[in-house]
């Protein structure tokens, strides 16, 4: 027999992240947003629990020979972890171990023969081609339906953990010894500059309206960015153009709330879902930086967001010094990159029937 799922515990939890702060817009290597931000957000998220991403755990009542499956009884979670990244091969150190290494690690599936198991997408532009999609797919490959019920029946408290990590890239390198650049970078120092996210850079540069990805990163932006964007720089305080990194965190933001909202359709009264959006910065030689822009929850009726904001002309930045280098910082008009307001939106729950 199911058990009527008892979400004070998990509310709990979700109001009390709501309270932990954030930081957001500054460049930072990526072991510091991973650890600081996105690994120990989620643990505030499923603190107390038990934890089950590895397949074997979830064979307990298999017919195989299985004697490892993990005590339902016990207030548990199951995590499923996906992520989007720009399929741009550029990409050192962030994006192709970082991730794994801090993030994949703690909350990816885990195979029956021990390898991770992630849903990684990677759209031109990074971002999301389809939050609709992307929602479904992720939530529809967690759970068995043979396994929910089990998970369902052996503890009132018991829920999954959908964790979603959007990206979108942008490159950085230096011109000459004055002159920083934001939108290009090198594949190695003796290489020539080239665009990088050139699926957002090629948009705004040179629409070409039979171009989908184009058409997409246009849709992204909005038509009102996307003008802004490509007729206006955006300089920072030193008068370095820094127009395509917002770009890039425009796409992000775009695609964490269309992906939440997307997961309103796929939840059901014991799924929680928490999302990330950030910016990872290429560097020629040097390992990637990661700008953190978003993070938000999808749970009982509430979608909550807090984010960077979605106007291109309130954007500015400035250098700031960091491990005895320049770091851009971006800035949304008044606004508090520590303090970030909060959006709310309600939605109705989908009955899991169980």
């Amino acid at each position: 027999m199911t058990l009527p799922f008892d979400a004070v515990a998990t509310q709990r939890r979700v109001d009390k992240f709501w309270q932990l702060p954030a930081s957001f817009g500054t460049e930072r290597n990526a072991y510091h947003n991973y650890l600081n931000e996105l690994v120990s957000d989620r643990y505030a998220l499923i603190r107390g629990l038990q934890i089950l991403r590895d397949e074997l755990q979830l064979a307990a009542q298999s017919s195989m020979e299985m004697n490892c499956g993990a005590d339902l009884s016990l207030p548990s979670v199951v995590t499923t972890l996906a992520y989007t990244n720009c399929g741009d091969r550029i990409h050192q150190g962030e994006a192709t171990k970082r991730y794994r290494d801090v993030v994949a690690s703690r909350f990816a599936t885990l195979s029956e023969i021990g390898e991770l198991k992630l849903e990684a997408f990677f759209p031109a532009g990074g971002g999301t081609d389809n939050g609709a999609t992307l929602a479904h797919v992720t939530v529809a490959h967690e759970l068995d339906e043979q396994i929910k019920h089990q998970l369902y029946a052996g503890n009132p408290e018991s829920i999954s953990l959908v964790a979603i990590d959007k990206k979108t890239n942008v490159g950085r390198m230096r011109e000459n010894e004055q002159n920083m650049v934001y939108g290009k970078t090198r594949e190695s120092p003796w290489r020539e500059p080239r665009a990088a996210c050139g699926a957002i850079v090629g948009a705004l540069s040179d629409y070409r309206p039979q171009n989908m990805i184009h058409r997409r990163i246009r849709d992204d932006l909005g038509e009102e960015n996307f003008q802004y964007l490509s007729t206006n720089k955006i300089l920072s305080d030193e008068g370095v153009d820094i127009t395509m990194a917002i770009a890039s965190a425009l796409v992000a933001i775009r695609g964490i709330r269309n992906t939440a909202l997307a997961l309103t359709q796929e939840l059901d009264e014991r799924g929680l879902a928490h999302l990330t959006a950030s910016t990872t910065v290429n560097r020629p030689s040097r390992d990637d930086l990661v700008i953190y822009l978003a993070r938000a929850t999808v749970f009982n009726g509430k979608v909550r967001i807090q984010s960077l904001g979605a106007e291109a002309r309130l954007y500015g930045g400035k250098l700031v010094k960091h491990a005895a280098e320049s770091r851009l910082q971006i800035r949304y008009g008044e606004w508090d990159n520590e303090n970030l307001p909060i959006e709310e939106i309600h939605y109705k729950v989908r009955d899991s029937g169980l």
